[in-house]
């Protein structure tokens, strides 16, 4: 499975996504829709040659769990899924789909907790909120020897290029402004 790269653009409405398919990014990450959409969404986006990932506790109407994640794998087919539970990343993993961990860094305790949560989880790769703390990307990266995703409230491009040079292997964003960041 491979680990995206870059500037992810993260999907929050149609209009976003209509705009994205008109871009060069090959990974996109649907962060908000409804479960009637989920199938025609995919569909296009897979139509159009881009790997599609789905952060699962955000879908309206699709509960994170064993159902559905046998949901999404047999009628959806993403390429990925993103998940705060360790439940679904341990599913996803076994079902051979790339397995996104999304980790919340509110203080100490809970990065100790997100570390403890990744022993056990072991997903592919993770993503950090905020993603704006460069020194705790390395951190988290040095502990877990998994690549890093950096997400949340990073507003510009130099605030990109210092989470990537912290260790992050990829950026996600709603921030269409970044989505044409070249390094």
């Amino acid at each position: 499975m491979e680990i995206p790269t870059g500037v992810l653009p993260a999907i929050r409405n149609m209009k976003d996504f209509e705009r994205v398919l008109e871009t060069d990014h090959h990974t996109l990450v649907l962060l908000e829709t409804r479960l009637s959409q989920l199938k025609n969404i995919v569909t296009y986006a897979k139509r159009a040659k881009r790997k599609v990932f789905i952060h699962i506790d955000l879908i309206q109407g699709l509960r994170a769990d064993e159902y559905g994640m046998e949901f999404l794998l047999r009628e959806i087919k993403p390429d990925g899924i993103l998940s705060t539970r360790a439940n679904v990343i341990n599913l996803a993993k076994k079902n051979n789909l790339l397995a996104i961990q999304r980790v919340f860094l509110l203080d100490s305790l809970s990065l100790d907790n997100s570390l403890r949560l990744l022993e056990r989880s072991r997903p592919d790769c993770i993503e950090v909120l905020p993603g704006l703390i460069p020194s705790v990307i390395e951190k988290i990266h040095q502990k877990s020897g998994l690549p890093i995703i950096a997400g949340g409230l990073i507003a510009t491009e130099d605030e990109i290029t210092q989470v990537i040079d912290a260790g992050a292997v990829a950026v996600s964003t709603s921030n269409k402004d970044l989505w044409n960041y070249a390094r």
